[in-house]
């Protein structure tokens, strides 16, 4: 995740939940922030991916990309 955000120019930050879920904050470029929820709704490879939830908020000012 941290690469392809990295190559979208999105900051924000990415984290794997003790329940199994990922939770993901991006803020960048409209159509680059919606590759990267694409790209969640898939996963990668390996990953099983039930189902994804979009939260729309306001900017926080984020810079660069953060796996927590």
């Amino acid at each position: 995740m941290r690469r392809r955000a990295d190559a979208a120019s999105v900051a924000g930050w990415v984290s794997n939940r003790p329940d199994g879920a990922v939770e993901a904050v991006f803020e960048g470029d409209q159509d680059a922030v919606d590759e990267l929820v694409e790209f969640c709704r898939r996963g990668p490879s390996r990953a099983e991916v039930t189902s994804a939830e979009v939260v729309e908020e306001e900017p926080g000012g984020l810079t660069g990309f953060e796996v927590r």
